[in-house]
């Protein structure tokens, strides 16, 4: 296997892009986010506790809107998630319409969400910004939303361009306004999402 060397983040990735599902498939079941985008490996450690309460937050008001109301079901990291150019990624959350549930099968989903979620740390900002901003773009997900909780706000992109491998609109939810999804019936505080944190370590 290809080894592994380390990014100024702190993340981790694979000089070669060599690596296909088989090869992830291999991988240690030891705690790491493990991802392959263009066949090149992703490494990024367990994530902290801050992390961790902000996507329960996400997961929280998701439920209310989505799951609870039958439009969708909404999942969340460690899960795999294949689709074109990605063998797999682990997005933080994810949300899958009603009427596109086939795609999940055997603990693995093999498709395009409508919805990824991604929450911005310092082991990872580099990567959510670029690398699977054009990762997602490229395979058609239609709406990614990228967390910023240093900045307490929320980029929601849309229009994705296959071509260009990047996304055409790319709305800001400030900390003081809402979060509104353009394909999803789903509205929320930016400020809520962030209340109560019990430690803003990133």
């Amino acid at each position: 296997m290809t080894a592994l060397t380390s990014l100024p983040e702190l993340a981790m990735r694979s000089h070669l892009p060599e690596w296909n599902r088989e090869l992830w498939e291999r991988l240690p079941n030891d705690g790491k986010r493990y991802e392959v985008i263009d066949g090149v490996l992703y490494m990024t450690t367990a994530p902290s506790p801050f992390h961790q309460w902000i996507i329960r937050q996400i997961v929280r008001a998701l439920f209310q809107q989505i799951d609870d109301q039958g439009v969708g079901t909404t999942l969340w990291s460690p899960i795999g998630l294949f689709m074109p150019g990605c063998d797999p990624v682990q997005p933080d959350v994810l949300v899958i319409r009603a009427d596109e549930l086939g795609m999940v099968s055997d603990g693995r989903i093999s498709g395009v969400p409508a919805l990824l979620i991604e929450v911005l740390s310092p082991s990872n900002s580099s990567v959510d910004l670029g690398t699977k901003r054009q990762a997602y773009a490229r395979a058609g997900v239609p709406e990614y939303w990228i967390v910023r909780p240093a900045q307490r706000d929320v980029l929601v992109c849309t229009q994705p361009d296959a071509v260009l491998g990047d996304y055409a609109q790319t709305d800001h939810a400030l900390p003081a306004g809402d979060l509104v999804s353009p394909t999803l019936p789903f509205r929320a505080s930016v400020s809520g999402l962030f209340a109560g944190a019990p430690d803003t370590t990133l």
